[in-house]
């Protein structure tokens, strides 16, 4: 399994600890975020993470900043991309089981660490469930 990741300055911290945690796993981890907590944009990070889950160079993408929103929000106008914003672990669940979301988007000043690593980990351990939920997905895209 490879991972892309990419945070701004606010979750360069969760960043590092989620980045541990995959290794250690035996994750491939893709690295886009910033090292640093010197103030930058979120979409520099977040649009790299997209492109790389949606050209299939990794098989899912977290993304982290303060609110998690902005991020999301960047990732989200990437056309085969579902970014699920997370603030407790069933939110997770069911945005891998319903939405089967390939971005986890976190909220690094609303949860705390040891909360976003529990999300990983359901994240990458929770298997869409297809069936209805299939249907509404391929809704999502705007007909044209």
């Amino acid at each position: 399994m490879k991972i892309a990741i990419g945070n701004d300055h606010a979750g360069t911290k969760y960043k590092f600890s989620i980045v541990e945690a995959l290794q250690q796993k035996g994750i491939e981890v893709i690295n886009f975020g910033t090292d640093t907590d010197e103030s930058m944009d979120y979409a520099d990070t977040v649009h790299p993470v997209a492109e790389a889950v949606e050209s299939g160079q990794a098989d899912y993408g977290i993304i982290i900043c303060g609110s998690g929103n902005g991020a999301a929000i960047t990732a989200n106008h990437h056309d085969k991309i579902r970014a699920a914003l997370v603030w407790n672990e069933e939110i997770v669940e069911l945005a891998r089981q319903h939405n089967d979301a390939n971005i986890l988007s976190i909220p690094a000043r609303f949860v705390s660490e040891e909360q976003a690593l529990k999300f990983v980990d359901i994240f990458l351990n929770t298997h869409f469930e297809g069936g209805r939920h299939l249907n509404r997905i391929k809704k999502i895209p705007v007909p044209k």
